[in-house]
């Protein structure tokens, strides 16, 4: 049972099923936050998670940049670290640096002490999809929100942000089964916050492992894949689409298709019909293995955020660039179609102006057909 709307050519849920959209559909990851001086406003009497648990305030949050840009779609405010503070995890979003958790989780019994996710602990949140769900026009998704597991592995177990992951790594390669388990902790407190949000009646989910691109594809294949494949298995059921993204993740591409998403998000580093055929080439290896059939998927993205700094002219050469490049791959049959995105989050410097002018170029252009 979930209160999904029924929708009426949503150009985001056409795009992900084949079909060719009324208009190419665009929204950007961070566009709910620090970009807004309305968020800031809001921002300036509460905190960060303690936001994400106010359903009003989520609800104003997710709101405030489709209102104001016409995206295709709202992204739940949120933040990777909320499944985790909703079960009871001592852990707290500190300005300037990051999720900073109280005690590193770095041996068994620490693993074995993590607390698992209670239903009703989410129950903010679906209060505030409710009230996301009430303003959205029947034509603009709302896409739900997680953060995968190694991504939180690696924020447990280095205690807070890290440049370079050494405590990550060396548990994963010298105590394997140990990580292992911790992933196993942690998969499903991740499917269970996605879980929550479909019940609520989200439209689309996007699973984002912000650090994987820090990892070799072999170590990503042995030590992630698993996981993440296991995260988008438990809401398959669920029949809405399933977006995967990581930042730095060009040559992970193929493998994290193969974790079992409709979509694929590619950050700024890749152009969008390289990623197509790295993409095509694995899924096509996988399905040849497991008797599936082919599928191609569909590319989200990719327009660097620093772009969007550099004038108009600028900005619209490389959007009509990206979408010529997400065209090519539909022509080529190694995309399915085209979501256009930000190739990571809008910078909190970005003037909101030019973020509401760049929808209103790619709309502008012709919808990828297929």
């Amino acid at each position: 049972m979930t209160n999904r709307r029924e929708l009426h050519r949503a150009p985001l849920l056409d795009a992900i099923a084949g079909r060719t959209p009324t208009r190419r559909p665009v929204w950007f990851m961070r566009q709910a936050g620090r970009s807004l001086p309305e968020y800031r406003a809001i921002r300036e009497k509460i905190g960060m998670l303690d936001s994400c648990f106010q359903p009003d305030i989520l609800a104003e949050i997710t709101m405030q940049p489709v209102r104001r840009h016409d995206t295709d779609a709202a992204i739940l405010f949120s933040d990777i670290v909320v499944p985790l503070k909703a079960a009871g995890l001592d852990i707290d979003i500190v300005a300037g640096r990051g999720p900073v958790v109280a005690q590193p989780v770095r041996t068994a019994s620490d693993i074995d002490a993590l607390p698992q996710l209670d239903p009703e602990d989410l129950v903010p949140v679906a209060e505030g999809i409710a009230g996301v769900l009430a303003e959205l026009r029947s034509n603009q998704a709302l896409i739900g929100f997680a953060g995968a597991p190694f991504t939180l592995a690696s924020y447990l177990i280095e205690g807070g942000p890290s440049k370079n992951h050494e405590r990550t790594k060396a548990l994963m390669h010298s105590e394997p089964d140990l990580w292992h388990r911790l992933m196993q902790r942690l998969t499903p407190v991740v499917s269970a916050f996605l879980r929550a949000q479909i019940e609520a009646g989200v439209d689309a989910v996007q699973l984002f492992d912000s650090w994987a691109g820090f990892l070799t594809e072999r170590d990503y294949r042995r030590f992630v894949l698993p996981h993440s494949t296991q995260i988008l298995a438990d809401v398959a059921d669920a029949g809405i689409p399933r977006i995967h993204f990581g930042v730095g993740t060009g040559e992970l591409l193929g493998a994290m298709a193969e974790a079992g998403s409709e979509v694929v998000g590619v950050d700024w580093r890749v152009p969008l019909h390289h990623a197509a055929h790295r993409i095509s080439v694995a899924v096509h290896e996988q399905d040849h293995s497991d008797g599936r059939g082919a599928q191609a998927r569909v590319l989200q993205g990719n327009l660097d955020p620093a772009i969007l700094f550099a004038g108009n002219e600028a900005i619209e050469a490389e959007v009509t660039r990206i979408t010529k490049e997400a065209d090519t791959a539909i022509r080529r049959g190694e995309a399915r179609g085209h979501i256009f995105n930000l190739g990571h989050g809008v910078l909190p410097s970005t003037k909101p102006e030019v973020i509401t002018s760049t929808v209103e170029f790619v709309h502008s252009l012709p919808p990828a057909a297929v």
